[in-house]
């Protein structure tokens, strides 16, 4: 099994995998070093992934590699979180949120349903990326992450939900009803119903939060809207 672990140096994380004769994949441009005898190996995307990138920007290439070494992944200043995906767990994860797994952990593409991605200011065609079959899997995460058992309905105000079972359905619905939503101050709320697992990050790390301010780039427009 392929040993995954985060280091943190001078305020930025970055994800390390350790490989020994086993594969594993990341989001393409996702390397920074690779140590050892490891084989690097981009697969051309099928036809169907093709169609998809005319209405996503997920990415439908994601390199393998191959052998025994160090693979080292891009720092940032946001975080990572790790997780396992279990024999009979099947997850949805947020666009943009996967960063690497395990060779053997199944990656595949969902499209949620017309109107929730609309309403959700998400646009009609919203492509996410699933998980499936055992294995290690890292996600990117603006902060902490909490896995939260939801039996019934969780409502969050923002993208604060990174990923999800596929026992909770996706939609999107106003905080109160009209007209005193006009009045609420809260915008559309994104509502997560069943019964499964959904994977939050209520925080953003403090430098995240920094640099987005001081760049002129609104946490508003990424983390909680």
């Amino acid at each position: 099994m392929a040993d995954f672990s985060i280091r943190e140096v001078e305020g930025m994380r970055q994800v390390r995998i350790e490989i020994a004769g086993e594969t594993v994949r990341a989001r393409r441009g996702a390397m920074s070093t690779l140590r050892g005898d490891i084989q690097l190996t981009p697969r051309l995307p099928g036809v169907r992934d093709i169609f998809r990138s005319i209405f996503t920007d997920e990415a439908r290439i994601r390199p393998y590699y191959s052998g025994s070494g160090s693979i080292m992944l891009q720092p940032s200043l946001s975080g990572y979180h790790l997780m396992d995906v279990g024999a009979d767990d099947a997850w949805v994860l947020e666009p943009g949120v996967y960063w690497a797994s395990e060779g053997n952990v199944a990656l595949g593409m969902r499209r949620e349903p017309f109107w929730a991605s609309f309403w959700a200011g998400d646009g009609f065609f919203t492509w996410k990326t699933t998980l499936r079959n055992p294995g290690r899997v890292a996600i990117n995460a603006p902060g902490p992450v909490e896995v939260v058992d939801v039996d019934g309905e969780l409502r969050v105000q923002g993208r604060l939900v990174l990923g999800r079972t596929e026992g909770l359905r996706f939609s999107s619905r106003p905080a109160a009803r009209f007209p005193r939503s006009l009045i609420s101050g809260q915008k559309r709320l994104r509502v997560y119903t069943g019964k499964g697992k959904a994977l939050v990050c209520w925080t953003p790390y403090w430098n995240e939060h920094l640099y987005r301010r001081m760049t002129g780039e609104s946490i508003e427009g990424s983390l909680f809207e």
